[in-house]
């Protein structure tokens, strides 16, 4: 059996986000823009931070060890 709060809260959720998000959303983004830090979205859209190179990694990302190129041959 499935709690009232389970079936009720994602049905609210739907109605919001489908019926009236697109009526407040212009009457409320123009408020959040004065009040939220610009600084805050820049910092967001640093791409360069966090990125790993991945020259020396196998597939899976995790460190090779010896030669990194793939031979058709058979080794006897």
């Amino acid at each position: 059996m499935v709690c009232i709060p389970c079936i009720v809260i994602p049905v609210l959720l739907w109605i919001f986000k489908k019926f009236l998000e697109p009526y407040l959303y212009p009457l409320v983004s123009p408020f959040v823009g004065r009040i939220w830090p610009k600084k805050a979205v820049q910092e967001a859209n640093n791409k360069n931070k966090g990125t790993v190179g991945c020259k020396a990694s196998d597939t899976n990302g995790l460190p090779t060890k010896g030669p990194t190129e793939i031979s058709d041959k058979k080794k006897d």
